[in-house]
C-alpha cells in the first residue's frame, strides 16, 4: 500500500477524469464498455483491455480515498 500512497492526488485526479471521459465523442469508452459488460456482449480482448484501462486509475483513486478516509477514524 506504500505504492498507493507515494501516488498524489494532483496526478491521480486529472488521470482519472481524463480516463473516464475519453474519448467524448460519441460515447465514453468507459461507459461504453460497461454497458457492454451488463449486455454480456464484452469478450473481445481487446475491448477487456479498454474496459481495464480506462478503470483502474478510477480505481485507484477510489482505493486511495477509502485508505486515507479509514486512516482518520
Amino acid at each position: 500500500m506504500t505504492l498507493l500512497d507515494a501516488i498524489p492526488y494532483s496526478l491521480l485526479v486529472p488521470l482519472a477524469v481524463a480516463l473516464a471521459v475519453a474519448p467524448l465523442a460519441p460515447m465514453p469508452h468507459l461507459v461504453e464498455k460497461l454497458i457492454m459488460l451488463k449486455e454480456g456482449t464484452l469478450s473481445r480482448p481487446l475491448d477487456i483491455f479498454d474496459l481495464v484501462m480506462h478503470a483502474a486509475p478510477l480505481l485507484l483513486l477510489a482505493a486511495k480515498l477509502a485508505r486515507d478516509w479509514a486512516g482518520r477514524g
